[in-house]
């Protein structure tokens, strides 16, 4: 795959298969537990084109109060733009481009408004092996267009400023022709005591006919200058995870190093969100930035370098699952 084509849009206007493609960012304040995660996306119904609609997400996480700021807008495809060959994407008056990001929904609860700039020097992280970004299995993509991106500017969240200054995170790119049935998804972007080292991991489940696959879990990492990849979808199989309402545990070998480690959070640091799903029905996604991780990553050699973030990690799960206890937000 191109450079270039990191970030750029794969949904074709019109195309009857269905499709949805987001470009979120996400980041967290230098030392309180404090993030914001904003989305843009494109939703194509299968089979129904003409009912394309643009999507706005934001959320503000405060770990201080526990009390979390979540909004959304919908508008037709009509009012959105979106480019095959670059990161440059409007829905309806909000905009984001390679280095910055404007925008603002507002909702009966809640008004909230951004304006970031972002910048980075990493390279264009990829979950996947590269080959499976242009097959049609996995149904979903996800890849990370620059981890470690640095953020500054505001949001403003019912009339109160919040000034984002050097907040580290990543500019992210996902799409796909159906939200992957079960998983659970994970990015430290800015160890405590290693700033430089990013950490992306899922472990999923598809659905075959009536049950479900077993867990594969897959990771890349970048420590010390180096990028070591635990995505082989075969070894995916042998790794090991288990994750509940709210934790995750998981171990993971690519036959030279080896992964371990758990992220977990507090469930009032979560938000619930209802995702369309392009085949039919919904997803609910638990989100929340502001969670807990620890990892062990045991090099070749047998050294053993321990990797901790207390509040900056992200964490997800999509599931059908409805004994979580948690909100989900159709707005």
């Amino acid at each position: 795959m191109r450079s270039s084509f990191y970030n750029s849009t794969r949904y074709i206007k019109g195309q009857k298969k269905g499709h949805y493609e987001s470009y979120f960012q996400r980041a967290n304040h230098p030392d309180q537990p404090l993030a914001f995660w904003i989305r843009y996306t494109i939703f194509s119904p299968f089979e129904h084109p003409e009912n394309a609609i643009g999507e706005l997400w934001a959320i503000f996480f405060n770990g201080n109060t526990n009390k979390h700021v979540s909004v959304k807008s919908e508008v037709s495809l009509l009012e959105c733009s979106f480019n095959n060959s670059l990161l440059n994407i409007k829905v309806g008056d909000s905009f984001l481009d390679n280095k910055r990001l404007k925008g603002k929904v507002i909702s009966e609860q809640h008004n909230f408004e951004w304006d970031l700039i972002f910048s980075g020097l990493e390279s264009p992280m990829l979950l996947l092996p590269s080959k499976f970004y242009d097959l049609s299995f996995p149904k979903a993509k996800a890849l990370v267009g620059l981890p470690l991106a640095s953020y500054s500017g505001c949001l403003v969240i019912n009339e109160e400023r919040i000034d984002i200054n050097s907040w580290v995170g990543s500019q992210n790119h996902n799409w796909g022709s159906q939200h992957t049935d079960r998983y659970a998804w994970g990015q430290v972007a800015g160890f405590d005591d290693n700033p430089n080292s990013f950490l992306e991991i899922a472990t999923a489940q598809i659905k075959l006919g009536m049950i479900y696959s077993p867990k594969m879990t897959i990771a890349v990492l970048r420590h010390d200058g180096k990028e070591y990849a635990f995505n082989s979808l075969i070894k995916s199989f042998k790794n090991k995870a288990s994750y509940k309402y709210f934790e995750w545990d998981f171990y993971l070998s690519n036959g030279s190093e080896k992964l371990s480690g758990k992220i977990k959070a507090e469930k009032q640091n979560f938000v619930g969100l209802k995702y369309y799903n392009p085949p039919g029905g919904d997803k609910t996604c638990l989100n929340t930035k502001i969670a807990f991780a620890d990892v062990r990553f045991t090099l070749r050699n047998g050294e053993i370098i321990d990797l901790r973030s207390n509040d900056r990690a992200a964490f997800e799960i999509l599931t059908n699952d409805t004994s979580h206890g948690i909100e989900v937000k159709g707005f």
